[in-house]
């Protein structure tokens, strides 16, 4: 369409400096700087070093942004940037430079929120795909339950009451001793396991919620009796039977509400939408119930600014702005 805004992005809203430039389903560029090698030494995101990394990879991933997308400032329409939820120090980063080159270049400013992108990959993976839809974001920090009514327009069916689905796949890998994120990892040693070997518990919750901090505990438990018993457990099995816990609970609800809502359209998205079973369940789910399956590829799943720029886009055409007194708002509702 002509009429798509050209839109550089700027995601910052953990540990990786991300900017793009799209022009509605068109990614023009797409440039990711990551810490994960950074922060895997201490076996989680350190918010201080986070930040500071934040400052000195912003000015050059923009520039290489506009470079790939062979725009200058001058060519882009507004400016996206995703203000909350996430690490204070680190938005702050983001939000910072993207009002400081909005004023410089006297451009639009458009604020996105983070969980709003992660859903709006799916735009970008998928050009036939159109609401409604329900989406099931999983990722370090969350766990919701999505009904996308319309672009931009959101009810929050149900979400984590405790630790989300990503977070407690690190505590899962701290655990067996697994390297940063634990989350890849407990996805590759689990695929060589059997994810019947060690019993777990399902926490039971009201409604559409989730709750994962019991599984942590259960799985130590767990552990310990086992030993205590002289069974010994291969890594590769606890790990199975530990995702095999956590994907059994996103989809027993994700069921529910595909039955509620009568949604012809389920997608997956945040980081832990690149799980491997969770991506294979998922689908065969969509194909009992005959819904339509979608799953962005797993650069669109984990942290970047191509799809903060997509939902950017729609906010922009829609006539809002942001001001130059936007602040990072690290805990926020998703909008409806």
């Amino acid at each position: 369409m002509s009429d798509w805004p050209r839109v550089l992005a700027i995601e910052s809203s953990c540990d990786e400096t991300a900017a793009a430039v799209v022009r509605g389903r068109q990614i023009l560029s797409n440039v990711i700087a990551s810490q994960v090698e950074t922060h895997a030494l201490y076996g989680g995101v350190v918010p201080e070093i986070a930040s500071r990394a934040h400052v000195e990879a912003m000015v050059p991933v923009v520039r290489r942004a506009l470079d790939e997308a062979g725009l200058s400032i001058r060519d882009i329409d507004c400016i996206g940037v995703t203000y909350g939820p996430g690490l204070v120090g680190a938005l702050l980063c983001g939000v910072s430079y993207a009002k400081a080159l909005a004023y410089e270049a006297n451009k639009p400013l458009v604020a996105v929120h983070h969980i709003e992108g992660h859903i709006c990959a799916n735009f970008l993976s998928a050009p036939d795909l159109q609401p409604p839809l329900l989406a099931l974001v999983v990722s370090g920090g969350h766990s919701h339950l999505v009904l996308v009514e319309d672009y931009g327009k959101h009810r929050v069916l149900g979400k984590t009451r405790d630790d989300a689905a990503g977070e407690a796949f690190d505590k899962a890998a701290r655990v067996l001793s697994l390297p940063y994120p634990g989350g890849p990892s407990i996805d590759r040693l689990a695929e060589q396991g059997d994810p019947h070997a060690l019993p777990l518990p399902k926490a039971r919750t009201e409604g559409l919620n989730y709750s994962f901090s019991g599984l942590k505990t259960a799985l130590l438990q767990s552990v310990a009796r086992e030993e205590k018993a002289g069974h010994i457990l291969k890594k590769e099995d606890i790990a199975a039977s530990f995702r095999r816990a956590v994907v059994d609970q996103l989809l027993e609800k994700a069921e529910l509400a595909l039955r509620e809502t009568g949604c012809s359209s389920f997608c997956l998205a945040g980081g832990v939408a690149c799980n491997s079973l969770l991506r294979r369940r998922a689908q065969e789910l969509c194909a009992r119930l005959n819904a339509r399956f979608f799953a962005p590829p797993p650069i669109l799943c984990t942290d970047n600014a191509a799809m903060i720029g997509f939902a950017a886009s729609y906010r922009f055409l829609r006539g809002e702005r942001a001001g130059l007194d936007l602040n990072a708002v690290p805990s926020m509702p998703l909008p409806g």
